[in-house]
């Protein structure tokens, strides 16, 4: 019997660098790093921050039409899957890392914005 398996990520975070854009046959993917912070106390009641990093990969066409609001510094809202791959290094050692595949990308609109990103980025 086969067993029922997910691999999902929701992740609402800022863009850390603006989006590297590379062809890729008759589409387009751009990649990007996205930073999350979780806010929490010490015992001693002393509160930390500490932000996570995610590299996230966006193909064009899979609901996502365009990268143009996507830069520096943007609040996303981004839900995918995980992706682990290995490569050889210039060293020759095997590097491996993850990244998130995005299924879905919204671009939020903050209470001080006064323009909404085009497209949605649904």
């Amino acid at each position: 019997m086969e067993r029922l398996t997910i691999n999902r990520v929701e992740i609402l975070g800022r863009v850390g660098t603006d989006p590297k854009v590379a062809a890729a046959g008759q589409t387009r993917i751009a990649r990007f790093p996205v930073a999350t912070n979780e806010h929490y106390k010490d015992r001693s009641g002393m509160l930390h921050e500490e932000t996570t990093w995610h590299n996230v990969a966006v193909w064009q066409g899979r609901g996502i039409e365009g990268f143009d609001g996507i830069r520096k510094g943007v609040l996303v809202h981004i839900y995918g899957r995980i992706r682990n791959s290995k490569y050889k290094g210039a060293d020759g050692e095997e590097k491996y890392f993850s990244e998130i595949t995005a299924n879905h990308l919204d671009i939020c609109k903050e209470e001080n914005e006064t323009a909404v990103a085009p497209g949605g980025f649904r």
